[in-house]
């Protein structure tokens, strides 16, 4: 049973957007647990609290690239200036860390890759993600769900400037755009470019957004 807020908010995704853009990370893979344990085991060798303060971090940053975030633990945690030849050897690191549990299709989110199968010829669907781009698109080619989407299109480059690119590279209309995702960094790149975001999948997200949705399957 969908309460009448609920209504509302699931109806508000199927009449103005032709063009539908989403997340990946908590929004159509469960990885969020994956990846946090994956820069604990990282960074293993420093400070517990240093690394505990760096998860509280990542934790409310989800969207932001793990470049980003290595940095973030070197220059405002740690103190220290760090090349990004190193960020990249790290974020190597990381991406191996955490390949073998991710490539496991029970991770998938059946509620919105449901609505992904059932939608996909009725919208241009792209995922822009801050995950990293070839990891990413390696790992929805093995999760058999490439075929539903335009483009994939991962990190280093900025969620917002992915989606600029996008805007620009189909010639898109911001009016018929949506964003859907699960981070304040998702609902600040949607503004930044100018077109709607949905929270799903994450109650904190729920009370900064003007529209959320609960579940697609109804």
């Amino acid at each position: 049973m969908i309460n009448k807020k609920d209504k509302k908010q699931f109806s508000i995704l199927y009449s103005p957007f032709s063009i539908i853009l989403w997340d990946f990370d908590g929004v159509i893979l469960d990885s969020m647990s994956i990846k946090t344990e994956g820069f604990r085991e990282l960074f293993k060798n420093y400070d517990n609290k240093l690394v505990e303060k760096f998860i509280e971090f990542h934790l409310q940053n989800g969207g932001m690239p793990r470049f980003e975030k290595i940095k973030y633990f070197y220059n405002n945690l740690l103190g220290e200036n760090i090349t990004n030849e190193k960020v990249n050897e790290l974020a190597e690191t990381y991406g191996k860390i955490i390949e073998k549990k991710l490539f496991n299709k029970n991770n998938l989110i059946e509620d919105s890759v449901n609505f992904i199968k059932n939608n996909y010829k009725n919208y241009d669907c792209h995922i822009v993600s801050g995950a990293e781009h070839n990891e990413l698109n390696k790992l929805c080619k093995f999760l058999e769900i490439d075929k539903y989407f335009i483009s994939i299109n991962g990190s280093p480059t900025l969620k917002k400037d992915l989606i600029k690119n996008l805007i620009k590279k189909y010639n898109y209309d911001n009016k018929k755009m949506c964003l859907i995702g699960d981070s304040i960094n998702d609902y600040k790149a949607a503004r930044e470019n100018g077109i709607v975001f949905f929270g799903y999948n994450n109650k904190i997200i729920k009370n900064i957004c003007d529209d959320y949705i609960e579940r697609f399957s109804v």
